[in-house]
């Protein structure tokens, strides 16, 4: 099988099947990335075909001493935000769901599911930061690269987006209340 670099390769001297390759190794870890950043599926979706269509155009431009994904990474959250991604603040609050049970049981299951409370109380960065992380596996330097940052401020980054997310899981399982602010 061939590495990244050696698909990116072949499609600079003109293999669409090295192309396809690319494309078929990252269109569904990058399109689950691109739903957390963009505000809809079709966005994501957009935001991907866009991507890929932006690599191609601009293979040229790769530089084999980065990793292929974090270059394509990098594309893709210039599109989500091209796309108007989320904005989120940190601090976000996740809406009291009332006297409806079954919002009350939607609003207990987020609250268990880490990414979606690190969606609701991360900032955009921050959260784009810790899932290139720990959902993609990227080093340290990659994440700074991919996300045109210093690599101290992406260590900074994770560390606080780690410790809020343990005290907003912390609080929302000392309290065990339904509708509790996260942050």
């Amino acid at each position: 099988m061939m590495s990244d670099e050696q698909l990116v390769d072949a499609a600079k001297r003109g293999s669409e099947a090295a192309f396809v390759e690319l494309v078929e190794r990252y269109q569904e870890r990058l399109l689950k990335f691109l739903l957390a950043r963009c505000t809809n599926r079709a966005d994501a979706e957009d935001a991907l075909q866009d991507t890929f269509v932006n690599a191609y155009r601009y293979l040229d431009s790769f530089d084999p001493r980065w990793r292929f994904s974090t270059w394509i990474y990098r594309i893709g959250i210039r599109e989500a935000m091209r796309l108007g991604g989320p904005h989120t603040e940190a601090g976000g609050e996740i809406a009291d769901p009332g006297a409806d049970p079954l919002r009350a049981c939607i609003a207990a299951s987020e609250r268990e599911n880490l990414w979606l409370t690190a969606r609701r109380i991360l900032s955009a960065d921050a959260y784009t930061a810790l899932w290139l992380r720990y959902a993609e596996d990227m080093a340290i330097k990659e994440i700074a690269a991919a996300m045109e940052r210093s690599v101290s401020w992406t260590k900074v980054t994770l560390l606080r987006a780690r410790n809020r997310i343990g005290d907003a899981l912390n609080q929302a399982s000392a309290s065990g209340a339904e509708g509790e602010v996260y942050g």
